[in-house]
């Protein structure tokens, strides 16, 4: 049996957690902090001189139509990217777990887009998709489909989506992967022999053994499409055309660096923090019972 460390002083046990105590004071908290300060705070153009205002902020974020544009945007661009990575990379992870000759040539090959840099994904997917240079940009306008994402919203959004979703389909695939693996045999030779279909044993028995992991791996795409796509919709289309593409994430850094209103972007980054707590913590709540540990 394995015994439980005891420890009889707290010397010992705050040593250890020191390390980690230290960077989330330093790389989250003292930076949410700064960010919920700056949002009272009103900066001069030339950054000479700033005035407490209170909620102003706040209030003409709420009373801008751009930000109630740039949050639709954010909804449909993170219900895309979520639903696609997650199931794409389940089919892959299903499809991988067989017992198929170069299989293991083929995880690797499905693992390596994660190690690619989201700017560098935005470049591969314009290079490819450019309406003067792109390959694919050009074999769309051959079969009479109009291709412009610079010029056409609807376009620019499923050229991000697209980047996005292949961006993080090689992370949901490599824990699908190994939460298939962890299933027992026995359970699926059982059902096999009760004469349960592909199918069946998929939706009955693999999936529901799969809950712990579906949960996890929802949880961080939803962190991962509201703040880690930065770097795709950057390089891709900027946020444009029109702010067609313009998320929440993107609006922070576009009216704080563009539009040097500091006040006002710190004031969206607390608002996208508690959104994003919120709908952890109403994940956790609620679809978090529905998981089979």
């Amino acid at each position: 049996m394995q015994k439980n460390a005891y420890f009889s002083g707290l010397t010992i046990p705050v040593l250890l957690l020191a390390p980690q105590l230290v960077i989330t004071v330093l790389f989250f908290y003292w930076p949410a902090s700064q960010a919920v300060w700056q949002s009272f705070l009103l900066q001069d153009a030339f950054g000479t001189s700033t005035e407490f205002v209170w909620f102003e902020n706040y209030h003409d974020l709420f009373a801008d139509p751009g930000y109630y544009k740039a949050l639709i945007n954010t909804a449909i661009f993170s219900s895309f990217v979520c639903v696609l990575s997650l199931s794409i990379a389940l089919l892959f992870a299903v499809m991988a777990d067989r017992q198929i000759r170069g299989a293991e040539i083929y995880k690797t090959l499905l693992i390596w887009p994660y190690a690619v840099a989201p700017a560098v994904a935005g470049v591969l997917w314009i290079f490819m998709f450019d309406p003067s240079l792109g390959m694919l940009a050009r074999g769309l306008n051959s079969l009479g489909i109009a291709w412009n994402p610079r010029l056409n919203g609807n376009d620019a959004m499923t050229l991000v989506i697209l980047a996005a979703t292949w961006k993080q389909i090689s992370y949901n695939f490599l824990f699908f992967l190994a939460g298939l693996q962890s299933i027992p045999k026995s359970v699926i030779e059982a059902a096999v022999i009760d004469g349960a279909k592909p199918m069946r044993r998929f939706w009955t028995i693999i999936f529901p053994l799969l809950s712990p992991t579906t949960f996890f791996l929802l949880t961080v795409n939803i962190v991962y499409v509201f703040f880690d796509t930065f770097g795709i919709i950057d390089t891709i289309s900027g946020g444009g055309p029109s702010g067609a593409t313009e998320t929440l994430v993107y609006k922070v850094y576009s009216d704080g660096k563009g539009g040097s209103n500091l006040g006002g972007s710190a004031a969206q980054s607390v608002v996208l923090l508690i959104m994003v707590i919120g709908m952890t913590a109403i994940q956790f709540r609620f679809i978090e019972r529905k998981v089979s540990y």
